[in-house]
């Protein structure tokens, strides 16, 4: 029974994070038709961008005292009804600056389902379960194009998609509700009693001896220079993300000539290869550590943003666009899971909600800020811009690795 009541809580996470990718992955199709509505320029997107981090990270950093009151299943019911009541509220707002505080409730529903269920999975269950839980977001902004493609065509606006999510939302709102109290049975003794187990690079146990390393304070962590460094590779790297995400419908359609189908489709195959990605990295992720799975994906995406730029004819600049989806695709939850062995046991609790916060600010910040660039200059800037933070983000996590490495020696 036990086992029946864990596999349905975590296929409820799954479902959650599918919520949460579904908005970002209408963003970057909509955006278009959206400014040209209210007469916008090209990198007004920032603004909006702002006020959904804003509300992402005050509700990242109260997640646990309210999910301590609440439960978890409540606490999702919470956030899914707000970010419904958001996406709705894009649909019918006349006007730009009521965009601006829908954003901001959107922010605060997102950042609730993302800090929760990191923590409870991270707690709960495996490396290879939280690839698959990120995975599930990819699900989700895969969906997200092609749902705003679909009623772009069929209706020539931008409104249904918000619309067809907004309501899906609603309904996972009222799922969480009725399920909420199976989040309540899961004994407290199964996190307290069971045995804390340390991995080496290639996923293998090397010890269950129960940590009894002291928590540092927040005000220590916030003076420890390997915390800075893994909250700036959450900073570069979830720019990184939703910049390709959000600008390559503008940069296909607007500036290398493809059509509104076109461009959305190849946003979708953008998430959709990031989801295949994470489906795979969970199957290997035990056996190839997350270390190596992160090496070997930062090699593949500088690879790819190579071939973004160049760009000697379509089919070249579209193969990167899939390619750089799928190198992508394991980082985020392979820096989750490696927060322990970057920071040390004392300073993983506080670091781990500091990146969350840090990831929030990257992806608004870096898209914001190649949306400036492209109004200067051009489109053609974007990738340029991701070659930039995606060197930044490579020299980072050398960076933090050696550093804790000399500090254990």
């Amino acid at each position: 029974m036990a086992a029946n009541r864990n596999l349905l809580l975590i296929l409820l996470a799954f479902i959650a994070f599918i919520s949460l990718g579904l908005p970002d992955g209408l963003l970057g199709v909509a955006w278009p038709s959206m400014r040209n509505d209210f007469n916008l320029p090209l990198d007004a997107l920032g603004t909006l961008l702002v006020g959904a981090t804003t509300g992402y990270m005050l509700s990242s950093f109260v997640s646990g005292a309210v999910s301590r009151r609440l439960g978890i299943g409540r606490l999702l019911a919470v956030s899914c009804a707000t970010t419904a009541l958001a996406l709705i509220g894009y649909a019918l707002a006349p006007y730009w600056w009521l965009l601006i505080g829908l954003a901001l409730l959107l922010g605060l529903g997102a950042g609730a389902i993302d800090a929760g269920l990191n923590s409870y999975v991270a707690t709960h269950h495996s490396d290879r379960m939280m690839q698959w839980l990120h995975a599930s977001f990819g699900v989700g902004v895969t969906l997200g194009p092609l749902i705003m493609t679909a009623g772009l065509k069929l209706t020539g606006n931008w409104q249904p998609g918000y619309w067809a999510v907004g309501l899906a939302q609603l309904g996972l709102a009222l799922v969480f509700l009725l399920t909420a109290s199976l989040w309540l049975k899961r004994s407290d003794r199964e996190t307290s009693e069971t045995p804390v187990q340390l991995h080496d690079d290639a996923g293998k146990v090397t010890t269950t001896r129960p940590d009894l390393v002291q928590p540092a304070s927040l005000f220590t962590s916030m003076r420890t220079l390997s915390v800075w460094l893994s909250m700036l590779l959450f900073f570069c790297y979830t720019g990184l993300e939703l910049t390709m995400g959000l600008w390559t419908y503008s940069l296909l359609a607007e500036s290398r000539g493809f059509s509104v189908a076109t461009a959305g489709l190849w946003v979708s195959i953008y998430w959709g290869m990031f989801t295949v990605g994470r489906l795979l990295a969970g199957a290997f992720a035990n056996w190839l550590g997350h270390q190596r799975l992160i090496w070997g994906s930062l090699a593949l995406a500088l690879i790819g943003t190579f071939l973004l730029i160049w760009n000697p004819m379509n089919v070249v600049g579209l193969f990167a666009i899939g390619l750089i989806g799928f190198a992508f695709a394991p980082v985020f939850p392979g820096l989750v899971s490696g927060t322990l062995h970057r920071v040390g046991k004392a300073h993983q609790d506080n670091t781990m909600g500091m990146q969350i916060a840090a990831a929030g600010i990257g992806g608004a910040g870096l898209p914001a800020l190649s949306g400036v660039l492209a109004a200067r200059y051009s489109l053609e800037v974007v990738p340029w811009a991701l070659l930039a933070a995606l060197l930044l983000l490579t020299g980072f996590y050398w960076l933090s690795l050696s550093r804790f490495s000399r500090h254990r020696n």
